[in-house]
């Protein structure tokens, strides 16, 4: 019998595990098989096979995942893109438009920007917090609205229940990129989401180890979806399954210390003099402060900040940084801090950047589970460093 489970953290160790153990074995094995027995399964999707994502170690993630977000199904993929294109491409057709956030990961904008309209598919990018802005680029033809939680890298946040209210009076599907949130500090199903898309490679694996996607919604949406993905072929394999099924039971401790972490470190920054500009949405002066706090659990792990100076004093910050690690990505166990221009948002071009805010001088850091005391200290004799 399936049991039912109402914490977060026992979610995370317990749900979507196997009904019984494997010979006993209390972790979850690898199934390194591509292929199964046929047994009597009807309709192609049904077929155990790695492509088709449903071997023991796909579906156990696929449970977990739902219950996690309170929703009705989950699906994992090979990469956040995987997921975020291949739901786009699920729910939209030639012909259709979409609505998108201006300020979203580069690899996102750069799909919606470069090659949906060669399939096409027209989109306009809205304002988060601007809802008159969306009725009126509104056109009969739109199908959905996507939108990040906590944005990238600007870490803003859109009025998400507005975006809800808005894509439900308009039969859009709304669609939220929930990477920089993840489930402890937002559950999109909860709020009326219809897709919630994470980039698993970064908080709910945390060990900077795989990259990996996942989708997150109603049975409905997520069984188009996985037919999509079964024929593109963005299928996890089973190794990189079982570290994320592992990454993912630490979730919840993970994310809380970074959340104590990075609001420290905030606090510290909003007050140095060499600091120009700080978003980060735990902070009282910050305009997202009050959406934050009315939709998240926690305000994140993740802040960005302009210094006084221009690009080469940015450098020297990273340079002389000891214990953040000058690298793309982010959400691991360890601070990775980066300038956007030149990693995440490096495929845009300057005028695309400059629309969404993004400035050349911009830093990114993603804050780790690092004492933070040590981390204050290196921010401090790195900012102080010239």
């Amino acid at each position: 019998m399936s049991k039912k489970y109402t914490s977060l953290d026992t979610k995370l160790i317990h749900s979507g595990e196997l009904e019984k153990r494997i010979e006993g074995a209390v972790s979850m094995p690898i199934f390194q098989s591509s292929t199964y027995e046929y047994n009597g399964q009807k309709g192609y999707d049904n077929l155990k096979y790695i492509r088709l994502n449903n071997t023991p170690n796909h579906s156990v993630l696929h449970k977990k995942l739902a219950a996690l977000e309170n929703a009705e199904s989950g699906l994992v993929t090979s990469s956040g893109m995987s997921a975020i294109t291949t739901s786009l491409l699920t729910v939209l057709k030639a012909g259709d438009h979409l609505l998108a956030q201006n300020t979203l990961y580069g690899g996102t904008l750069d799909f919606i920007i470069n090659d949906l309209p060669n399939l096409g598919i027209e989109y306009d990018f809205i304002k988060g917090d601007e809802p008159q802005e969306w009725s009126e680029k509104l056109k009969k033809n739109t199908r959905a609205v996507f939108v990040e939680t906590i944005t990238n890298p600007l870490i803003d946040i859109p009025d998400l229940g507005t975006v809800v209210s808005f894509a439900s009076a308009q039969g859009l599907i709304s669609m939220i990129d929930n990477t920089f949130a993840s489930p402890i500090n937002f559950r999109p199903a909860e709020l009326g989401f219809d897709l919630s898309l994470h980039s698993c490679s970064k908080y709910i694996n945390g060990h900077s180890d795989i990259v990996a996607g996942a989708v997150i919604g109603s049975e409905k949406l997520i069984n188009r979806i996985k037919h999509k993905l079964n024929h593109f072929g963005g299928s996890l394999d089973p190794h990189a399954c079982f570290l994320l099924h592992r990454g993912l039971k630490t979730l919840a401790l993970r994310i809380r210390q970074q959340n104590i972490n990075a609001l420290k470190i905030a606090e510290f920054m909003a007050g140095h003099s060499e600091v120009e500009k700080l978003n980060y949405p735990g902070l009282k002066s910050n305009p997202a402060y009050f959406k934050a706090k009315k939709y998240l659990d926690g305000f994140g792990g993740m802040l960005s900040f302009e210094l006084k100076g221009g690009t080469d004093r940015a450098d020297n910050f990273i340079n002389s940084l000891i214990i953040p690690i000058n690298a793309p990505s982010l959400g691991g166990v360890e601070s990775l801090i980066t300038r956007p221009v030149l990693t995440s948002h490096s495929g845009m071009n300057p005028t695309q950047r400059q629309n969404a805010g993004i400035n050349d001088k911009l830093i990114r850091l993603s804050v780790g589970i690092e004492a933070v005391d040590d981390l204050l200290d290196d921010l401090s004799q790195a900012l102080t460093h010239k």
